[in-house]
């Protein structure tokens, strides 16, 4: 294991619990936190909490290229945020978890409050 100031285990090695979440590393999370750390991103998150949806469809929302919005999505996939099922021509994309929404919600939220303060 990562060892941090003499013998101190390093927080981002450490394994530990949180909100009711039992020994979850780091590393996840921020990985979570990177796909979701670009603007239009957080959009197509948005529109995906609403319904499925195509990339056609989000392109028309988003006013981005259709490569644009399939770049995001392969992000958020990696991630395992996304997911894509194909119908017929079709691929529509969902979020695997919707809590994924409310963890936006709750950042939208903390930012209004520091910025009130």
């Amino acid at each position: 294991m990562a060892r941090g100031f003499e013998g101190e285990e390093r927080v981002g090695a450490r394994l530990h619990s949180h909100a009711g979440v039992e020994g979850h590393a780091h590393a996840e999370v921020v990985q979570l936190l990177r796909a979701l750390a670009e603007p239009a991103r957080l959009s197509v998150v948005h529109l995906l909490a609403e319904a499925p949806r195509r990339v056609t469809d989000m392109t028309a929302v988003l006013g981005l290229a259709q490569s644009t919005v399939s770049g995001h999505l392969a992000v958020l996939r990696e991630a395992g945020l996304v997911t894509a099922t194909p119908q017929g021509r079709a691929t529509w994309y969902a979020l695997v978890d919707a809590e994924v929404d409310g963890l936006l919600g709750a950042a939208e939220r903390v930012v209004t409050r520091l910025a009130a303060s």
